[in-house]
């Protein structure tokens, strides 16, 4: 699919670009700060809804925590519970459990269930970033144990992830929440992180619009780039004629 070709639906349609024209446009703009999405961005699905369903196969929760939490996601789905609170309570509900534990679950999952699923074509434009000395940040309402897991193998360090957490004490995980970045929050985490005007940003749903939308090249121009996108953040592409890139693996038809 060449970059004159779009998606055309009602209004302005979104310009797609190839892998070449894609890596081409986020490399000419030599960002010194690029800010990765995850679940869907990096990486096919959503590991986060997948960890939960995969600890609950795995007994790693008690019946009654996931019942309540089965409850709670089921409520989500009806749209009566909101994104930031069932971000939060899918890292909360394993309070009372080993934080090793959790972060070997992680890993178990990541490997056998997320990793095929990597986007060959970000794992080589944050590889071309990173040996061009581009900072590479990680922002996700995903757990932090999945998330640090998957990003390792971009080369990303824990200190360089932003994502949904909560406190540990005496090693073990409490209901103690210490960020959700979602929607406007991952601008605000970001800002904590000293960062409130990435050169470049990647997102794939409308929850990164946001985050998207406060990128801004060194050249002054827009660095957002929807990638692979839901269709309320493809509109929102069209809008703010935002370039979609889509990796070969879930490009349409």
């Amino acid at each position: 699919m060449s970059s004159t070709e779009a998606i055309v639906g009602i209004g302005p349609a979104a310009e797609i670009l190839t892998t070449e024209q894609f890596h081409s446009a986020v490399l000419s703009l030599s960002p010194t700060i690029a800010v990765f999405d995850c679940d869907g961005t990096l990486w096919s699905g959503d590991a986060g809804s997948s960890f939960m369903h995969w600890t609950i196969e795995k007994g790693l929760l008690s019946r009654e925590a996931t019942d309540w939490l089965d409850a709670r996601y089921r409520a989500y789905l009806r749209g009566e519970v909101s994104e930031l609170a069932i971000c939060g309570e899918m890292v909360q509900v394993y309070h009372g459990l080993r934080e090793q534990e959790l972060r070997a679950a992680a890993a178990e999952f990541f490997a056998t269930k997320i990793e095929h699923r990597i986007f060959p074509e970000m794992l080589t434009l944050i590889r071309t970033l990173q040996a061009r000395g581009t900072d590479i940040w990680a922002v996700s309402s995903t757990n932090d144990w999945v998330i640090e897991e998957g990003v390792r193998r971009f080369g990303i360090p824990p200190t360089r992830v932003l994502s949904a957490r909560v406190s540990a004490a005496a090693g073990l995980v409490t209901d103690i929440l210490l960020d959700v970045p979602t929607d406007e929050g991952k601008v605000a985490s970001l800002a904590r992180a000293g960062i409130t005007a990435p050169h470049a940003v990647f997102g794939n749903s409308v929850h990164d619009a946001a985050m998207l939308a406060i990128a801004r090249s060194p050249k002054g121009t827009s660095g957002a780039f929807p990638i692979n996108p839901t269709p309320a953040l493809l509109e929102r592409s069209a809008l703010e004629r935002w370039p979609v890139y889509y990796p070969a693996s879930v490009a349409p038809a």
